[in-house]
């Protein structure tokens, strides 16, 4: 009997725990993402409204058409893809939310590779 106790408890506990998500905070503003590319950070700023997010990383300037799915997910879809690559759509799902920004996931749409990583929102 203690046994199926044992078993349990990491799940009752794990039930118990929700994550703050007030995805709407974030949908439009300015902010920051910095990631690790071949052993160096290197940060993107961006700024979205509803429709539109505007990104700059390493001095080169992007504009994706964002496409909300719901409060807490959209696609960005490229305007002016230069190669293949960018012509791709990109799904980002807002996980949690704190005071500060939002951590998220990232992928190419209909690829399973996801990625994470922390947005900072600035004032």
């Amino acid at each position: 009997m203690s046994k199926k106790i044992v078993l349990l408890l990491p799940f009752v506990l794990a039930s118990c725990y929700n994550q703050k998500r007030n995805c709407k905070d974030f949908k439009t503003g300015s902010f920051e993402f910095t990631q690790e590319i071949e052993g160096k950070n290197e940060t993107s700023y961006f700024e979205r409204n509803d429709s539109l997010q505007i990104e700059t990383f390493r001095g080169q300037t992007d504009t994706l058409a964002i496409r909300w799915i719901n409060d807490c997910e959209y696609i960005g879809k490229n305007i002016r893809p230069k190669n293949m690559a960018e012509k791709k759509s990109v799904h980002i799902k807002i996980l949690t939310t704190n005071e500060e920004g939002y951590t998220f996931e990232y992928s190419y749409v209909g690829e399973s590779k996801k990625q994470r990583g922390f947005v900072t929102k600035k004032q």
